[in-house]
């Protein structure tokens, strides 16, 4: 597995494409079923999740610093590629659950997302070559940086949106009443 050549990278685009097309299979749509595409998805709209980017894509950058630190602690001698494919596929597995329905009803019951439909195919796509920056980041960037960046767009996101990362895990794993209140704006 430590070979020089471009197969890492061959494997990190075809998981990204077959996930493409696990999530059409899904049911998911490929773009807005609004009938155009927008760079940035508004929160608290039908199309919050359809568009290009949305808040969370943030998060997904943020998974791009976690997974890079994480696969260089534990298998630190491995080639660049074949951690960045399995990242990818890491990514790529979270994406398909995500638009599940069984996770999206998940979303609907735990947390401040009632209305959420799930994402669109273009949306997810975005969200895999979001968590590739923060990769990439993380990568070329003082440690300090990738810190830096994890704590800045947390806060970013709880103070915009009431939500972010950490938020959305607590929130599917042990939902907290007082929190989904907050978030609600109570």
């Amino acid at each position: 597995m430590q070979s020089r050549g471009p197969l890492p990278y061959v494997l990190t685009f075809l998981i990204t494409v077959a996930t493409a097309l696990v999530l059409l299979a899904l049911g998911r749509a490929a773009l807005c079923p609004c009938g155009y595409v927008d760079l940035w998805g508004t929160v608290g709209t039908e199309e919050a999740n359809q568009q290009l980017l949305d808040w969370y894509a943030p998060s997904h950058l943020l998974h791009g610093l976690l997974f890079y630190a994480a696969l260089w602690l534990v298998v630190p001698r491995l080639r660049m590629g074949w951690r960045l494919a399995i990242a990818t596929a890491v990514e790529c597995g979270w994406e398909i659950l995500e638009n599940t329905d069984a996770m999206i009803e998940r979303y609907r019951d735990t947390t401040v997302s009632a209305d959420y439909i799930g994402d669109s195919v273009l949306n997810s796509v975005a969200d895999i070559a979001a968590m590739w920056a923060g990769f990439a980041l993380a990568r070329v960037a003082p440690v300090w940086v990738s810190v830096a960046t994890v704590i800045g767009f947390e806060l970013l996101t709880a103070i915009v949106i009431r939500d972010g990362l950490t938020l959305n895990v607590l929130m599917l794993l042990w939902p907290i009443e007082a929190i989904k209140d907050w978030q609600m704006g109570g």
